[in-house]
């Protein structure tokens, strides 16, 4: 098994004697696709931010790509990780969408005269070609994201972080971010984080890191990880759609098991349609 990430009893506070992150241990995968799930205040965006070498640790170790993360190779670490943030704006340098993507290419001396040519591809990547000359902060949410997205992708990073990236999009624009990252994930064979409370996006992933207060409360796929759906309510989480349907149905005696994949439970409902 390939490591992306390797986490090694890790501790982290804002405040002395407060532990934010209290002794967590994981690993995550190459080209996998894994969710850090948990209630606002939980520690997922401060594990982000660590990975990312945002923040300091207090104590443990945090190993990326094979290259452990300390004060001597923080740039090095930086460069195999792309991480997109809850708010778009907050990323945006450039006054144009080209100027945006083309950012991060400047920071690593890519030669100019091949610039064009890696920002109109990672454009089209995200279907923002024709936007290339728009300003960023007058795009809709959604947009935003594509072109934080854009330019991250254009730096040709190993690991991709969303950090809550779809949290302040309306149901379409979470759709659309959600399938952009799949698709690229598939293309690209990318490592990707998402660090959400949105148990939708979380039942779209390989695996998923469930925290309550800085520890691990379980690890596992989607499947095994929702199993427990009281324990998910005690944690101040939702149950995905699809069970809550499937499991009514299931009450109904129309259905003999539960799903907490939409998709999946309108492809066997309409089966047994059929079949009837």
């Amino acid at each position: 098994m390939s490591l992306a990430i390797e986490i090694n009893d890790l501790y982290f506070e804002y405040e002395e004697n407060a532990k934010t992150i209290d002794g967590i241990s994981f690993v995550i995968e190459k080209g996998s696709y894994t969710t850090i799930l948990g209630h606002n205040g939980s520690g997922k965006s401060t594990i982000a931010k660590l990975i990312a070498g945002l923040l300091e640790k207090k104590s443990g170790n945090i190993v990326v790509d094979g290259i452990e993360l300390v004060e001597e190779t923080l740039y090095e670490v930086r460069s195999h990780i792309g991480i997109v943030f809850q708010n778009p704006d907050n990323q945006f340098i450039g006054s144009t969408v080209r100027d945006d993507i083309a950012f991060g290419l400047e920071n690593k001396c890519v030669d100019p005269n091949k610039m064009d040519e890696i920002i109109n591809h990672f454009a089209k990547e995200v279907n923002m070609s024709e936007f290339l000359d728009h300003e960023p902060t007058k795009l809709s949410g959604g947009q935003k994201q594509r072109v934080a997205i854009a330019g991250i992708l254009a730096m040709a990073p190993d690991i991709i972080i969303l950090d809550e990236a779809t949290s302040m999009l309306d149901p379409k624009g979470k759709r659309e971010i959600n399938e952009l990252v799949s698709t690229i994930k598939q293309e690209k064979d990318m490592t990707v984080i998402s660090i959400t409370h949105d148990i939708e996006e979380a039942v779209q992933s390989d695996h998923i890191i469930l925290l309550n207060q800085g520890k691990i409360e379980s690890i596992g796929n989607p499947d095994k990880i929702f199993q427990n759906t009281k324990r998910i309510k005690e944690l101040g989480l939702d149950v995905p759609f699809a069970y809550q349907v499937s499991e009514e149905l299931c009450k109904e005696k129309l259905l003999n098991k539960t799903y907490i994949n939409q998709e999946m439970l309108v492809n066997d409902l309409c089966q047994l349609y059929l079949k009837k």
